[in-house]
């Protein structure tokens, strides 16, 4: 998106505050990000065309002002680059700095106090263009009378609820849903990316615990290889 007349003059992300201080009512609201951002730093180490942020404030030009954020619980955008140069972080992802690209995915874990998910956040984040936004909804989705696990697609300027997990999303080249199993030593259900066969990416420790199933295999059938 070009830039306009009426932006030439946007505040820099230097002067910007990172987040709105709101804090989270729940562990999952940090966890649940954060893990989706640890394991696509493992899956996607090799590029550096893409931004994951956690619990960041995403400047935009598409509300009343551009000096209030929006804050998801995770964000994905493409064709960004991983590290800005000059910069080991960024403080907050403001768009007008980010060549007008608006995030790809979002994401809100919905809390104990209902923060608008289903009805602020859906219009904030189809204004901006936001292609899919993610709904987990593990704790109260009875309260909210929605699914545990929902993703809407913009199509014509509005969400569409889409049928299916994990729900493959060729933009991204990404699926995303549930999985239940252990990890970290508690058994406990995360959000993971799937790839085009509806495979769950395996985490670092699922890798290691596989390949140590198979040496124990190969162990028993063949023998220790350091004896001698």
């Amino acid at each position: 998106m070009l830039q306009s007349e009426e932006h030439i003059n946007l505040p820099s992300s230097e002067t910007l505050p990172c987040s709105d201080d709101t804090p989270v009512d729940n562990e999952l609201q940090n966890y649940i990000p954060n893990f989706l951002l640890f394991l696509l730093e493992f899956i996607w180490q090799e590029r550096q065309d893409w931004f994951f942020g956690a619990d960041m404030a995403v400047y935009h030009t598409t509300g009343k002002t551009p000096l209030v954020p929006v804050v998801p619980d995770g964000f994905l955008s493409l064709n960004v680059p991983r590290r800005k140069e000059g910069q080991t972080y960024r403080k907050s992802y403001v768009i007008w700095e980010e060549n007008y690209i608006a995030p790809l995915l979002t994401l809100e874990v919905v809390s104990l106090t209902p923060g608008g998910e289903y009805e602020e956040k859906l219009e904030i984040y189809a204004r901006l263009g936001v292609l899919y936004y993610v709904i987990y909804n593990p704790l109260f989705w009875l309260r909210d009378r929605h699914q545990p696990f929902e993703i809407y697609k913009l199509i014509d300027g509005g969400y569409e609820l889409q049928i299916g997990e994990p729900y493959w999303m060729p933009e991204i080249g990404l699926g995303i849903g549930r999985k239940r199993g252990n990890f970290g030593g508690l058994d406990r259900e995360l959000l993971f990316w799937f790839d085009a066969a509806a495979q769950s990416y395996r985490t670092p420790e699922e890798i290691l615990s596989y390949q140590a199933q198979i040496l124990e295999r190969y162990r028993q059938q063949f023998g220790d290889l350091t004896s001698e």
